[in-house]
C-alpha cells in the first residue's frame, strides 16, 4: 500500500543538494558562498524581479494627516508607502527615537509573520490582538525603538494593504496562496518578493535617513523569521540576523508539517538545506530564536540544523557569532534572545 510519509521521506533523502556545505577552509567557504548565493537568488525569482524592474527607482511618500506622524513618547511613529514596484505601494511604519544623538543610528528591520502589520508597532485593534502581542512579545519594532534604533516595520507582501480586494472584503489576514500562484506563473516566489522589499527599504533608508549603513539588523517572528533568514542570506548589507520561530530544517518543518503556501521555494532542497541557506550569512552575526514547545518548527530539528550551521561558522572562523536561544514556551518571539545579541554586535551596550 502507498504510504505518503514514507514516499516523501525517501524523496527528500534521495534528492541531491548541489550546495550542501563541504568546505574546510575560509577560502573554500567564500567560493561556496559566491557560487551558491546567485543560485538561491535565482530560485527565489530575484533575478527575474531585477530584470523586470531594471531602471526603476523606488520612491516613498509619507501618509498625509495626523496618522503620518504620531508622538508615542519615547519615539515618533511615522506611516509611509514605498513604491517597491510601479504597482506596489508597500506600507511601512518608521519608528524614530526622539532622543537625538550626534551619530547615525543603527537600523532594525522588523518583518512580521502571519498576523497584522500594526501589531509589531504596538497597535492592537482587538483584545485578541493585544493578548497575542503582549504574551508573545510581538511589538518588535517598539522594542527596537526603545533600544535607541531606527526601526522599520514593513507590511509583508500579501498582507495588510497588499492583500487582494476579495481577501480584504472577507477579512482574511493574508493573500499568500494567491501571491504564490501568480508569482509561479512569472518565475517569482513570495519569499523573493519579500526579500526584494527588504532590500528596497534598505536602499531608501541609506538614501534618506541618518543611519549607520554598517549596522543594519533584521529580526521577525515566524513568517518574519523566514524573511529575516532569506533576506540576510541574499543581502550582504544586513549585518546582524535574528530570525525567530523559523530556523529549523526544511524537511523537519515545512516538508512534514502543514505550513502556509508562501513558505515554498521550487527546488530548494536541490540547492541545500536551511542551514546551508543560513550559511550564506557567515561570518556575520546570526542568532536563531526558537520555542522549546514550538509545534511547527520542532526543537529537535532546530538543534540539528544549528549543529550543522555551527560547522559553517567554525570554518568561517567565527563560531562565537552563531547562537541559538531557546525560549521556554512555543511559537512566539523572545526578546531576551534578540536585543542582548544585537546590542553586542552593534556595539551599543553602552548606549
Amino acid at each position: 500500500m502507498y504510504d505518503a510519509v514514507e514516499h516523501f521521506e525517501a524523496l527528500y533523502a534521495d534528492t541531491p543538494a548541489e550546495f550542501a556545505f563541504t568546505a574546510t577552509t575560509p577560502e573554500a567557504l567564500l567560493a561556496w558562498q559566491e557560487a551558491f548565493r546567485p543560485r538561491l537568488q535565482a530560485a527565489l525569482g530575484l533575478d527575474n524581479i531585477a530584470a523586470d524592474l531594471a531602471g526603476y527607482h523606488p520612491w516613498a511618500e509619507q501618509v498625509a494627516g495626523p496618522e503620518g506622524a504620531v508622538d508615542q513618547g519615547e519615539y515618533v511613529r511615522e506611516s509611509w508607502h514605498l513604491w517597491v514596484e510601479p504597482t506596489v505601494p508597500l506600507p511601512f511604519y518608521l519608528l524614530r527615537p526622539k532622543e537625538t544623538r550626534p551619530h547615525a543610528l543603527p537600523l532594525v528591520l522588523t518583518p512580521h509573520g502571519h498576523n497584522h502589520p500594526h501589531i509589531y508597532t504596538g497597535i492592537a485593534h482587538t483584545d485578541e490582538e493585544r493578548d497575542s502581542m503582549q504574551a508573545g512579545e510581538r511589538d518588535i519594532a517598539v522594542q527596537a525603538a526603545q533600544e535607541g534604533y531606527l526601526a522599520i516595520a514593513p507590511t509583508t507582501r500579501a498582507f495588510g494593504e497588499t492583500r487582494t480586494e476579495q481577501d480584504m472584503t472577507q477579512n482574511r489576514v493574508h493573500s499568500c496562496r494567491t501571491q504564490l500562484m501568480h508569482d509561479l506563473l512569472v518565475g517569482r516566489t513570495p519569499i523573493g518578493d519579500r526579500v526584494w522589499d527588504m532590500s528596497r527599504l534598505i536602499d531608501w533608508a541609506i538614501e534618506t535617513q541618518n543611519i549607520d549603513a554598517n549596522r543594519i539588523a533584521i529580526t521577525g517572528n515566524s513568517g518574519g523569521g523566514t524573511i529575516s533568514l532569506f533576506a540576510a542570506a541574499c543581502e550582504p548589507r544586513i549585518s546582524v540576523a535574528v530570525p525567530s520561530s523559523y530556523f529549523c530544517t526544511f524537511t523537519g518543518s515545512i516538508g512534514s508539517i502543514h505550513h502556509c503556501d508562501c513558505n515554498y521555494v521550487p527546488g530548494i532542497l536541490r540547492l541545500g538545506e536551511m542551514y546551508d541557506v543560513a550559511g550564506l550569512i557567515a561570518p556575520r552575526p546570526f542568532c536563531a530564536i526558537a520555542g522549546q514547545d514550538d509545534p511547527i518548527f520542532p526543537i529537535e530539528h532546530v538543534r540539528r540544523s544549528y549543529e550543522q550551521l555551527m560547522r559553517i561558522y567554525t570554518v568561517a572562523g567565527a563560531p562565537e557569532r552563531c547562537k541559538l536561544f531557546v525560549g521556554h514556551e512555543g511559537h512566539r518571539y523572545y526578546k531576551d534572545g534578540s536585543w542582548p545579541f544585537i546590542r553586542r554586535h552593534f556595539g551599543t551596550d553602552e548606549l
